[in-house]
């Protein structure tokens, strides 16, 4: 099984290494790195590159297709090399997956028209743009489309898809060997339990990015 990573110049890494760290474990499963110009691409904190050796044209049958968000995602809405080669992929793919904003870029590309799917909270109203019902669930299953919420979501998603491929107990077997059994120290990681004062400021922080309709 081939699962192919797309990356983009401002992608966010835990969107995308979150999800490695899942498939990279699984048996019989490479996953390889692919952006439109291969090299070193750097995130969105400017302070960690991967260094992709795959352009879109290397990889033309992966299983699995995973992209991420990250203020880079602004960049990718336009029709391109990107749209086109999601489009390809899609029609052959096992499953088509993205983190966060990611689901975005899959919105604007026409792959999940009539589909229901997730992004990041301050985000996600912006699906419905593109033809796509939005779901505030954290992980989404809807045809051979899996999308996640914001950033860390990406990791239930990797695990949930885990256990379709290759069987229950393997996943969960992953699960144990990167020790996921999230305790955070706050209650602050979704809308419905953050304080006002974190909701008000994290909401400034991302308005130049998502803004209201």
């Amino acid at each position: 099984m081939q699962v192919a990573i797309v990356l983009y110049p401002g992608f966010t890494s835990l969107d995308v290494i979150g999800p490695y760290e899942v498939w990279g474990r699984l048996p019989d499963t490479e996953v390889v790195f692919v952006a439109e110009r291969p090299g070193l691409v750097v995130n969105d904190l400017r302070s960690l590159s991967v260094n992709v050796v795959a352009g879109f044209g290397d990889v033309p049958n992966p299983d699995v297709v995973l992209i991420g968000g990250g203020p880079g995602q602004t960049e990718q809405m336009s029709d391109g090399n990107l749209h086109e080669w999601l489009r390809r992929v899609d029609g052959a793919s096992a499953w088509t997956t993205s983190v966060c904003t990611g689901s975005l870029i899959l919105a604007a590309a026409g792959v999940l028209t009539g589909r229901r799917a997730t992004s990041h909270w301050a985000a996600l109203e912006h699906l419905a743009e593109f033809g796509v019902t939005p779901s505030k669930e954290r992980v989404v299953i809807d045809g051979h489309y899996a999308t996640a919420a914001g950033v860390s979501a990406g990791i239930d998603m990797a695990l949930t898809l885990a256990g379709l491929l290759v069987g229950d107990d393997v996943a969960q077997t992953v699960q144990l060997i990167i020790e996921y059994a999230p305790e955070p120290p706050y209650h602050a990681g979704a809308l419905e339990s953050a304080p006002a004062r974190v909701v008000e400021s994290a909401m400034e922080k991302l308005s130049t990015r998502f803004p209201s309709r």
